[in-house]
This record gives C-alpha cells, sequence and structure tokens, in this order.
C-alpha cells in the first residue's frame, strides 16, 4: 500500500480533492475506483463517500421517503440510527436477526394501511457479536414485498466472501440490494463505497446532502482504495491466512476458555457488568494485549464485554498466549 501511495503521488494524484465532487471536487482517481469497484462487487454501480458512517447516513436520509418503512436489525450501527431519525421514513426495529420478525413486521404495517416502499436494513456481519446475518432469508422477505435489501459489510469485506467481496456477494447486483462497503477495516485505507443499481446511485448523487454539499474524499485514498482491491484478486493468500488463524483461536477459545467462539475474526467474550470488563480489560492490556473493554450504549445492559478481533499483525503462538492470558483473568475476577 505505501508503495502504491508513492507511485500515485509521482503520477501526480492529489492528495485533496479542493471540493465536492458535484463541482471542483471530482477526480479521475474517483471515477476509476467506482468502475473497478462495481466490477470487482459485481454491482451496476458504485459510489465513493468519506465514510461508512457518512455512507449509511447518505443512504437513510435519502432513499427511503415519507410514507415508506424502513425495518431495521436491533444491532445496526449508530450511524443508521442517526440516518433513520434524520431521515423521512416511519423506522421500526426488528429482533436481531430474525427474518420472521422482519416478515411479521411488514405484514402489520401493511395491514394497517401502510402503502409505501420497504426498506430492510442489516449487517452482513455485526461489529459487536461477530455473528453473521441470515441473508438468504433476508433477501427472501425482501422478494416476497418488493422491498429493498441494504446490508452493511463493514465487517465482511476483505475477509469473506470470493476474493473477499464480502457475504453478499451472491446477491450484489439484484435490482433490490444495496451494499456498503468500507475501506478503512480489511482494505487498510478510509473511506466507503455504495454498491447499488444504477438508478439509485444517481438518486443519491442527485438528492444526498452528504454526497453533494461534502469535500469529495481524497483522490490519494481512492487510488489506495483501487490498490486494495487489486490486493484481494491477486494475493488471495492473505484472506486464507486469516481464515486458519480464526479457526485456531475459535479451537483454542474452547479448549482453554471452554467459551464458544463467533464463526467469525470478532470474538465478543461477554462478561456482563461494566466493571468486571475493564478490570479484565487492563488486565490483558497490562500483557501487552490491545483488546478493550465495550460498554453500554454500545451493547445492551448486562453485555458488557471484551472485544477481540482477529488480524494479521498476530500469529498463532501470540493467539494461544492471549487466550491462556485471558482463562487465567477470567478466574482470577469470576465477578
Amino acid at each position: 500500500m505505501r508503495e502504491a501511495m508513492i507511485d500515485a503521488l509521482e503520477r501526480g494524484v492529489a492528495v485533496g480533492s479542493g471540493g465536492s465532487r458535484l463541482l471542483r471536487g471530482n477526480h479521475p482517481e474517483h471515477e476509476a475506483l467506482e468502475a473497478e469497484a462495481a466490477t470487482f462487487f459485481g454491482a451496476e454501480r458504485a459510489l465513493f463517500l468519506g465514510g461508512g458512517y457518512i455512507a449509511n447516513f447518505a443512504l437513510l436520509t435519502a432513499l427511503p421517503q415519507r410514507g415508506d418503512l424502513l425495518v431495521y436489525d436491533a444491532l445496526i450501527h449508530a450511524s443508521c440510527h442517526e440516518g433513520m431519525r434524520a431521515g423521512r421514513a416511519e423506522y421500526l426495529e426488528a429482533a436481531h436477526n430474525d427474518p420472521q420478525a422482519v416478515e411479521d413486521i411488514i405484514r402489520d404495517w401493511r395491514y394497517k394501511g401502510g402503502k409505501g416502499c420497504v426498506w430492510i436494513a442489516v449487517e452482513s456481519l455485526y461489529s459487536m457479536d461477530g455473528d453473521r446475518a441470515a441473508l438468504a432469508d433476508f433477501l427472501a422477505v425482501a422478494d416476497r414485498h418488493d422491498a429493498f435489501l441494504l446490508i452493511d459489510e463493514a465487517h465482511a469485506t476483505g475477509v469473506f466472501g470470493p476474493m473477499g467481496r464480502g457475504l453478499s456477494a451472491a446477491y450484489e447486483g439484484r435490482e433490490n440490494v444495496i451494499c456498503l462497503h468500507t475501506c478503512g477495516k480489511a482494505l487498510g485505507a478510509h473511506g466507503a463505497l455504495i454498491c447499488a443499481p444504477s438508478v439509485l446511485c444517481e438518486f443519491l448523487v442527485n438528492r444526498s446532502r452528504p454526497f453533494i454539499y461534502a469535500t469529495a474524499p481524497s483522490p490519494l485514498m481512492a487510488s489506495a482504495v483501487r490498490h486494495a482491491l487489486k490486493l484481494l484478486q491477486t494475493e488471495p493468500e492473505r484472506q486464507n491466512k486469516l481464515a486458519n488463524l480464526v479457526e485456531f483461536a475459535h479451537r483454542e477459545l474452547v479448549t482453554r476458555c471452554g467459551m464458544e467462539g463467533s464463526g467469525s475474526q470478532i470474538l465478543p467474550v461477554i462478561v456482563g457488568g461494566n466493571a468486571r470488563a475493564m478490570k479484565l480489560a487492563a488486565a490483558l492490556q497490562s500483557h501487552g494485549f490491545d483488546i478493550r473493554g465495550i460498554r453500554p450504549p454500545t451493547v445492551p445492559e448486562g453485555t458488557s464485554r471484551l472485544r477481540i478481533a482477529l488480524t494479521l499483525h498476530v500469529d498463532e503462538l501470540q493467539v494461544t498466549d492471549m487466550i491462556d492470558c485471558l482463562a487465567m483473568h477470567l478466574k482470577a475476577n469470576p465477578q
């Protein structure tokens, strides 16, 4: 990535955009990234925005209209809540990862006279629990009710799916599917890509205030994301190595702590009370492990936790040492 940035600077790629995309801020690097991303993810079109938070806000304030219904998962990201509150549509919460609950809400809303379009918002992989959404089932609900499915792939892009295309790879390109791929996690850069049908992207370009009025993302960062997408395609060993490390960590967690894993690179260790979570986090940090305690309101009351995120910056020996340390401190701090 560093070499790619040096090459881009030497080619004359600007660091700053200087303005909004619709005025002077548009750059060939933005357009090249969007074209390449659409092809890579299998979407009709892609839009590059400054980050995942602002991209979710852009989607939910622009697309669902007055008279529409937005049904969202109970554990959806905070940025979606901000977008819903600032948007025009009615919004209702569904139980976590429960397609039937979503369907029941839609049916009840229609029975009570709801006439507008329905939008369903989920994450493909949840940031604090590490569990996967039942995407096929949610899409079936969307199809039955002529609804749109919005999928936040923030924690799956680069990690899951063919060439790291995410958990929604099999569904992108459908006319009722909108996917958000963030660029600041596995891709090692910054920004976010909204992948959707062309007509919806064109609507966002003309109606989404975060796209219209914000200074465009750095052209240099667009170049960085382009290179990251190439790495996903040409160096699959990175994705495979992480998958093996995740599988190893899950086995060790069961063996050494008696805990089941999440099935992903996000391993939550739910300990209950706030004080215990922070005490355990401090203990692990004192041994050199960068593990943070997570408390309400980020997670529900009574579910404070340690959030362990596995990356290729560690190896199996370090994971074993970390889990041994975790087991020791869990035993020493039972409450």
